[in-house]
């Protein structure tokens, strides 16, 4: 008997597509609107007028304002946990988590100018504190798991700091290799920012 897919491995519909599409399309509108205003001076109102949709529409797509700004890139964190889980199972889990990372630090360097706005957006408005640290988690709840699997520890054992210490450390040099990426106007290369900034810390 041929194996139904699962529902997760299943192609999405015409109906879903659909639906990436249009809040794809609300997003990059929404972004635009974002680097030519500012976040707080853009309103969902802005938004919907521009999309040419309605509030109720709007909400369809992004319970927030701030959900827009996520969607960016809010892909590259599964990127990243199918990157890790490719990678080969002798390999130093530090060395590992670089190479996982390459997802995100390649969407940065194809979109260079506009990432880099962005980026330096998300670090100068207040309001967009909140979307980072819901990044962060979700990359700490979905990356811990192979981790500890790498680490030979039980993934629901709390007890070992070694997955969150690593994710933590790796999450850090990411930021400061951001942060120097924006310094430099995006001029450097982010991917060579965060070799540095992953090589100066002996694991």
């Amino acid at each position: 008997m041929t194996r139904l897919p699962e529902r997760d491995e299943r192609r999405p519909g015409a109906r879903e597509l659909a639906r990436r599409a249009m809040r794809a399309q609300v997003s990059e509108m929404a972004l635009d609107l974002f680097l030519e205003n500012g976040y707080e001076q853009t309103t969902i109102d802005d938004i919907c007028a521009v999309a040419r949709i309605s509030r109720s529409t709007f909400f369809r797509y992004f319970p927030s304002k701030e959900d827009v700004f996520a969607s960016e890139t809010s892909a590259a964190v599964d990127e990243i946990l199918a990157a890790l889980r490719q990678r080969p199972d002798d390999e130093a889990p530090w060395s590992a988590l670089r190479h996982a990372m390459s997802p995100l630090v390649e969407y940065y360097a194809t979109q260079t100018d506009r990432a880099h706005r962005l980026a330096a957006l998300a670090v100068t408005t207040p309001a967009l504190a909140t979307v980072q640290q819901e990044k962060q988690a979700k990359f700490r709840a979905l990356i811990a798991p192979e981790l500890a699997r790498r680490l030979g520890v039980d993934p629901a054992n709390p007890t070992d700091p070694r997955p969150r210490a690593l994710i933590a450390s790796a999450l850090g040099c990411l930021e400061a290799a951001v942060a120097a990426w924006i310094a430099g106007n995006g001029t450097q290369q982010l991917g060579r920012l965060l070799d540095r900034a992953m090589d100066s810390i002996s694991l």
